[in-house]
């Protein structure tokens, strides 16, 4: 028996009384271990303000901070049939969708919204991780189709935050049909001349990574997040070698060409305005050529 814990803390805590203090006062940071206050935290948007490194935010956080002054409409979405497959693991799905529902308050893994991003009208898609995993159903693919649509009929960029596991195992071959279809949903963003840009966020993997992201005009990452299609210990195993350090993080893939810009999370405000008021810069009509001088008239 320790005393000091059992017999002279609690002493102590009788004499001097019980003090209230909020549960989420401090939080940590996964990378450092540097400690912060809950509100700097967020008021950083889920930065740590130590190393840098970029906490996995909530998809209501993301348009707020993407929106100027954080205001956005968000738009309804398509329904879905609930299970199709009448699919069970540990649980049913419908009571899977449901307990998710619950605790996130979404109705799945992605929102829509629209608004103005540095003074220019946009559209921007962003996936819920913490719905599920943030893996791509029916819901997801009607989302982004649903997206698309409006980006045409707003003449407004579409912007996708991407953060998934991949595709959703509980709709099968469903979920796998999300993926021509979410790669048609960006050919008509672009056959309607109109800029498609991809933000790629801790962690983006899966059929997610095989279809649609990685058509963007523009790709983005967020600082460390990591990208790919298979995790790595599958690939590893596979191929028989060792992976290069930070192999599938934004760092690394940036360095290879994959992506175009790895951007901080306070920057990406500002970096998606400058990006739209230069992809959507009106060419300019050609001058019309001069007319000629007039030839003087022959000498009779």
């Amino acid at each position: 028996m320790n005393w000091l814990t059992e017999f002279v803390r609690p002493k102590i805590r009788t004499l001097l009384g019980q003090r209230d203090v909020p549960q989420n006062l401090w939080v940590q940071c996964a990378s450092c271990q540097h400690m912060m206050f809950h509100a700097e935290f967020e008021k950083n948007q889920r930065v740590c303000g130590q190393c840098g490194h970029h906490a996995r935010a909530g998809a209501v956080e993301r348009l707020a901070w993407t929106f100027d002054e954080g205001q956005f409409t968000r738009i309804e979405l398509p329904k879905v049939p609930v299970d199709p497959l009448r699919f069970r693991d540990t649980k049913r799905y419908p009571d899977r969708l449901k307990d998710a529902r619950e605790k996130t308050g979404l109705d799945d893994a992605i929102l829509v919204a629209h608004g103005k991003i540095g003074g220019h009208k946009a559209v921007v898609a962003v996936m819920a991780f913490e719905f599920i995993g943030g893996s791509m159903g029916a819901a997801v693919g009607e989302g982004i189709v649903a997206a698309a649509k409006l980006a045409v009929l707003q003449d407004a960029p579409l912007i996708v935050f991407t953060a998934s596991g991949g595709a959703r195992m509980m709709e099968g071959a469903i979920s796998l049909m999300q993926m021509p279809r979410t790669v048609i949903a960006t050919r008509i963003v672009k056959e309607a001349g109109l800029p498609f840009i991809t933000v790629l966020t801790d962690p983006t993997t899966g059929g997610v990574t095989a279809s649609f992201t990685m058509l963007g005009d523009i790709q983005i990452a967020e600082p460390g997040a990591e990208i790919g299609f298979a995790g790595a210990r599958v690939i590893e195993q596979t191929v028989r070698e060792k992976l290069p350090e930070g192999f599938q993080r934004s760092e690394y893939l940036l360095a290879h060409g994959i992506l175009d810009m790895v951007v901080k999370r306070p920057d990406m405000n500002a970096t998606l305005g400058r990006l739209i008021s230069l992809l959507r810069v009106k060419e300019l009509a050609p001058a019309a050529a001069p007319t000629p001088p007039a030839l003087p008239a022959p000498a009779v």
